[in-house]
């Protein structure tokens, strides 16, 4: 059983950066795959980024390669979303999801979901 909790959601500025966290309850965080989604009003959820139990692996949706960077340290039990060089169609609500599994990320089949943060990009 893992319980998981996102902050550090917020407004900010187009072009502008942010850290999103996703914190773990109990003490197996290493045994799972961590993973990012989002959704925005009236669209579907959609995979963000996700990273390997060790972190030697990690997967991005085509539309943030380049600016966002997913991490983990487990030790903390927490995950990060570094969010560079926002825009305003990354404005959504972001989930933390884990998985027991290193394959098949990509998809939405996690066993785990963090309540969301709101991510909101103004222009």
């Amino acid at each position: 059983q893992v319980q998981l909790v996102e902050s550090g959601g917020g407004l900010v500025q187009a072009g502008g950066s942010l850290r999103l966290s996703c914190t773990a309850s109990g003490r197996t965080f290493s045994m799972y795959a961590m993973g990012w989604f989002r959704q925005a009003p009236g669209k579907e959820r959609e995979f963000v980024a996700a990273i390997s139990r060790s972190g030697g692996s990690t997967y991005y949706a085509d539309s943030v390669k380049g600016r966002f960077t997913i991490s983990r340290d487990n030790a903390k039990k927490t995950v990060y979303l570094q969010m560079n060089s926002l825009k305003p169609e990354d404005t959504a609500v972001y989930y933390c999801a884990a998985k027991r599994f290193d394959y098949g990320l990509r998809g939405h089949e996690y066993d785990y979901w963090g309540q969301g943060t709101q991510v909101t990009v103004s222009s």
